[in-house]
C-alpha cells in the first residue's frame, strides 16, 4: 500500500546532489572552479568564467542551481554569477544592491537565496535577497550585529542561519523560511572568522575552522539550535568554504593552514567530519562553494 501522507504537509528537502567551488585567492584573485561529484570527489580545475574575485559569496537557488556573489577585486564588487544545474558557471551579471566583500549567503524558503552582513569601509548588516530565478532584491536593511567573514547555511529544510564573524564574535542570526533575518541569538562555541559552513542530514547544518587555523566544528539542529564545540578532525585551517553533496552530506574545501591549502574533508549525514582527503585543484583560500542538481 501506499504511505499516507496528511493533507499539508511537505516532504523533506533531500538537497542537491553536486558541489561547486569557485573564486578564491592565491596571492592572485581568482576565478577558476572545482565540480564536487555526488560521492565528494572533487574535480580538477575549469577554467575561470566572470571577475576574478575573492572574499565573495554563494548560495543555492531555484532547488537545483547555484550563484556566487559580491566580493573583492582590489575594490568590492557586487557582481554575480550563475550557475546552472548541469555546474556550469555563467558570465558576470550587473550587481545588485551594496557592493562589498566577507559577507555570507545560504538558501531559503527551499528555492531562494539571500547574501548577508559583509564589509564595505567597515562592517555592515544589509541582506540582499535572491528569487527562484536567480535575481538578486535590492538591499533590505540590516538586522543584528555587522560584522564580515562570517558564515551561513540552511537548516530545517527551509530556513537559514548567518554565524561567527569578525570581531571575533560568535552570535547566530536565524533566517525564516520567507527570508527574513532575526535578531541576534547568543553565540555558542569559540568564537571566530573565516570559518565555513554547510547543510548536511537533509535539514541540520554545520559551521567548521576559522581563524588562528581553527578545526573545531559545531553543528546546527534543525531547529536551528548551534551545539557547543566539537573537537576538530583533520587540518586547522581558515578561509574554507563548504557545500552539501550527495543529497545530505557535506563538504569542506581548501583554505590556508601553514600555506595555501587544497585538502577536503567529507562531512557525513550524520554530521561528522572525516580526515583529511589529499587536494585537488589550485590551493587557494576565501574562495566559496555552493550546491546544485
Amino acid at each position: 500500500m501506499f504511505p499516507i501522507i496528511p493533507a499539508n504537509s511537505v516532504a523533506a528537502d533531500s538537497g542537491n546532489d553536486e558541489g561547486i567551488f569557485g573564486f578564491g585567492y592565491d596571492n592572485n584573485a581568482l576565478s577558476l572552479t572545482n565540480l564536487v561529484s555526488n560521492a565528494g570527489v572533487v574535480a580538477t580545475d575549469t577554467a575561470g568564467v566572470g571577475t576574478a574575485r575573492f572574499y565573495q559569496s554563494a548560495c543555492e537557488y531555484g532547488g537545483d542551481k547555484g550563484i556566487f556573489g559580491y566580493g573583492y577585486t582590489g575594490s568590492n564588487v557586487s557582481m554575480t554569477n550563475l550557475v546552472s544545474n548541469a555546474g556550469v558557471m555563467a558570465t558576470d551579471t550587473a550587481g545588485v544592491g551594496t557592493a562589498r566583500r566577507g559577507l555570507a549567503a545560504c538558501e531559503y524558503g527551499g528555492d531562494k537565496g539571500i547574501f548577508g552582513y559583509g564589509k564595505t569601509s567597515s562592517s555592515v548588516s544589509m541582506s540582499n535577497l535572491v528569487s527562484n530565478a536567480g535575481v538578486v532584491a535590492t538591499d533590505t536593511a540590516g538586522v543584528g550585529t555587522a560584522r564580515n567573514n562570517l558564515a551561513a547555511c540552511e537548516y530545517g529544510d527551509d530556513k537559514g542561519i548567518f554565524g561567527y564573524g569578525n570581531g571575533p564574535v560568535s552570535m547566530t542570526n536565524l533566517v525564516s523560511n520567507v527570508g527574513v533575518v532575526g535578531t541576534d541569538v547568543t553565540g555558542v562555541g569559540t568564537a571566530r572568522y573565516l570559518s565555513a559552513a554547510c547543510s548536511y542530514g537533509g535539514d541540520k547544518g554545520i559551521f567548521g575552522f576559522g581563524n588562528g587555523s581553527k578545526s573545531m566544528t559545531n553543528l546546527v539542529s534543525n531547529a536551528g539550535v548551534v551545539s557547543s564545540d566539537v573537537a576538530g578532525v583533520g587540518t586547522g585551517r581558515y578561509g574554507p568554504s563548504a557545500c552539501e553533496y550527495g543529497s545530505d552530506k557535506g563538504i569542506f574545501g581548501y583554505g590556508t593552514a601553514a600555506t595555501y591549502a587544497s585538502m577536503s574533508n567529507l562531512v557525513s549525514n550524520a554530521g561528522v567530519v572525516a580526515t583529511d582527503t589529499a587536494g585537488v585543484g589550485t590551493a587557494r583560500e576565501i574562495s566559496s562553494a555552493c550546491s546544485f542538481n
